[in-house]
């Protein structure tokens, strides 16, 4: 079998100079000061000076300990499949070190000698990359001799937990910083400097109770740190990442073979210097590290505060669920928060349970305005004897069983006929989703003999409580921020058809979202705009979207009566298409089910007593074993057969007791007969015959 993704193993071997000297991987560096770096995509290339070839090796791991045990190694080249070691290193014969990173990167791997170096128990201390700079507050900075001394203060450093150091070659400045790459995912700042060493710690004390990935459809990595064999399913790959022994930030799982996991300490926003990091293969995801909280509580008489810590800036808000707007603390670019509620605060609505119980719910939401699949949802807990209690993390990211249907409408217009729907990820329409399902918004002109091409702007989602509005598509035709929708795209099997993808959304205050766009046919074609948008590294690059055509000179009256913002409107030839869609809060479902859990006890109760009881609970039971919860046309059924059965009951206790009281003045015999009359009557009447 197959079992790991293997390109130009033979890189490591390029013939090169022999080299000479001594540099940082002496002989005479204690134990406890032995040190790596690494450098990714570059190559070593000192063939007179190669100690050994390990083809086979899965885990960079691994080849950095047999380079460790062996006083004679000073440097590594690693591949995925690969281990190449080295007496000499490019600290001394810096001209061998070059780029490879096409069509497969190298990781080149340099011992050196800290004494702070038993600080770190991380299998490498940092990783560099030559010639750039994090745009950052800077926590600390000096004069130091060499790049050694710089990683060294920063290790040492007490003032701060520095994260990542910069030396520039020439002036000697040395910068520590309390940010690096990843707590910074998703935002500009990484940039060319020449001269500049960026160097970022590998030995943190990032949070790890609660990790999010995020999908990143369509690619998986040429180079990975780590290749496990014969793991069960994706969650135990997640398991691998969330415990390696380095800072894991992606993985792939059965796509280079099966039940084949794979690890990595990178992510999109450490590697945009290397070039084409990444195979693309359709059917191929990558699980990319969104973030990783550590959430505690504390219990005090009167109220409970919710800290949070987490490995990235944060930007958004936290909230009770019950109250986004009355209970809600803003968080601006911080990775440790909080929000205190007191118990006998309405607007924040803590809730009493038992003797001296306290429970309520709060939402992370990144965005500002609507909820994402990034977003978090937590249970917290008190009790009355004040003590602290753990944080009981309730998000669940997976969602078993049907989906309930719900409100689907769709607006169709004529010349041309066009109609806008929501597809699922198997192009197939659906008429509810769950926060963070992949989507596509289609535009499509209905008779594929039509003349016309259509082009979009304009594109809002509305919540459907409050009209509060989101821009997803500008009056250019260009997406306002492409995390949340991508730009319009030309489908590839008719000019007729225009799509974006997105992640499903929902706004805090309501599960109808309702979208809204403006329509423009065009004749013969429609021309893309060009849009400069922030990709996932949070670098800009300029896109085609099918959003308008050549600009026009003719004005339009406003569609949209809403005084946040002034849109162009519909020119004569334009339509509004409108759609809504249903979004499930994957941590309201769960609530839903707990709550039909609590009525099937109640009813199982209730059976010892009336004759369709048991009827009635197994039809819920059954219910759900097949399901995460019902729909409404399910439970108003079950409840008008329920009330229909007391209803019965009541009628034939009735018409028992009225005959009984009829037979007061006949003979026992009699008695006894109308008895068994009545109940025979109710046997024919279609009762199942049990024993009271």
């Amino acid at each position: 079998m197959r079992l790991v993704l293997a390109l130009s193993v033979g890189l490591s071997l390029i013939a090169g100079i022999s080299g000479q000297g001594s540099g940082y991987g002496d002989e005479g560096c204690a134990d406890d000061q032995v040190s790596f770096e690494l450098i990714t995509g570059y190559v070593y290339t000192a063939p007179s000076d190669m100690l050994d070839s390990q083809p086979g090796t899965l885990m960079l791991t691994d080849c950095i300990e047999t380079c460790r045990a062996n006083t004679t190694c000073k440097s590594i080249n690693y591949e995925t499949g690969l281990c190449v070691l080295f007496s000499s290193s490019a600290e001394e014969n810096a001209g061998q070190l070059t780029p490879s990173q096409f069509p497969v990167f190298t990781i080149y791997v340099q011992k050196n000698c800290l004494p702070s170096a038993d600080l770190c128990d991380a299998a490498w201390s940092f990783e560099r990359v030559m010639n750039h700079q994090l745009d950052t507050p800077i926590g600390k900075s000096g004069q130091v001799a060499n790049r050694q001394e710089c990683m060294e203060l920063c290790l040492s450093n007490t003032d701060f937990e520095c994260r990542s150091a910069m030396f520039t070659e020439g002036t000697g400045e040395c910068r520590l910083a309390q940010m690096d790459r990843h707590s910074l995912a998703g935002r500009p700042g990484f940039e060319d400097a020449q001269g500049v060493h960026y160097m970022e710690v590998n030995c943190v004390s990032d949070p790890s109770r609660l990790c999010l990935y995020s999908r990143e459809r369509g690619k998986i990595l040429k180079t990975v740190d780590a290749v496990y064999q014969a793991i069960a399913s994706e969650q135990d790959c997640q398991d691998l990442c969330n415990n390696a022994p380095f800072r894991c930030h992606s993985y792939d799982y059965n796509d280079t073979g099966d039940n084949v996991c794979r690890l990595s300490h990178h992510s999109a926003g450490t590697l945009t210097q290397v070039e084409e990091p990444y195979l693309y293969i359709e059917e191929a995801t990558t699980f990319q590290l969104s973030a990783c909280y550590n959430v505690s509580i504390a219990c005090h008489s009167g109220d409970m505060t919710a800290n949070i810590r987490t490995t990235s800036l944060f930007d958004g808000k936290i909230y009770a669920k019950g109250s986004p707007v009355t209970c809600m603390q803003d968080i601006k670019d911080s990775m440790d928060f909080s929000i205190t509620m007191k118990y006998t605060d309405l607007e924040c609505g803590v809730t009493r349970e038992g003797l001296g119980g306290y429970i309520n719910e709060v939402i992370i939401q990144h965005h500002d305005s609507i909820v994402t699949s990034a977003d978090l949802g937590l249970q917290l807990s008190c009790e009355y004897d004040l003590t602290n209690k753990s944080v009981s993390n309730d998000v669940d990211l997976s969602i078993t069983g049907e989906i309930s249907p719900s409100l689907f409408e769709e607006s169709v217009v004529d010349s041309p006929n066009v109609v806008m729907r929501v597809a699922d990820e198997n192009g197939q329409d659906t008429k509810t989703a769950v926060v963070g399902d992949p989507l596509s918004m289609v535009f499509e002109i209905l008779d594929p003999e039509s003349p016309y091409e259509i082009f979009v702007r304009d594109l809002i989602a509305v919540d459907g409580a409050t009209d509060t509005e989101l821009l997803l598509i500008d009056e250019r035709g260009c997406p306002t921020d492409a995390a949340i929708m991508g730009e319009i795209r030309k489908s590839p099997l008719s000019n007729k058809t225009l799509s974006s993808k997105f992640d499903a959304f929902r706004f805090p205050t309501s599960d109808v979202v309702q979208f809204r766009a403006m329509i423009t046919p065009c004749l013969p074609a429609c021309e893309p705009v060009v849009c400069d948008v922030l990709d996932y590294t949070g670098q800009s690059k300029a896109i085609d979207s099918y959003g308008r055509k050549k600009r026009q000179t003719n004005t339009a009256i406003d569609l949209f009566d809403t005084p946040r913002r002034v849109r162009r409107a519909a020119n004569p030839e334009e339509m509004l298409v409108v759609q809504s869609l249903k979004i499930v809060d994957r941590y309201g479902k769960r609530k839903e089910k707990d709550q039909l859990e609590k009525k099937t006890r109640r009813l199982e109760e209730d059976s010892n007593s009336n004759f369709f009881g048991e009827k009635v609970l197994d039809d819920i039971t059954e219910d759900l074993l097949g399901a995460d919860c019902l729909d409404k046309t399910s439970m108003i059924t079950g409840a008008v057969v329920f009330l229909l059965a007391q209803l019965i009951i009541v009628i034939m206790f009735a018409l028992i007791w009225r005959k009984n009281q009829k037979g007061k003045d006949k003979s026992l015999s009699s008695l006894d007969s109308s008895r068994t009359d009545s109940l025979s009557y109710m046997y024919d009447a279609g009762f199942a015959r049990r024993v009271q």
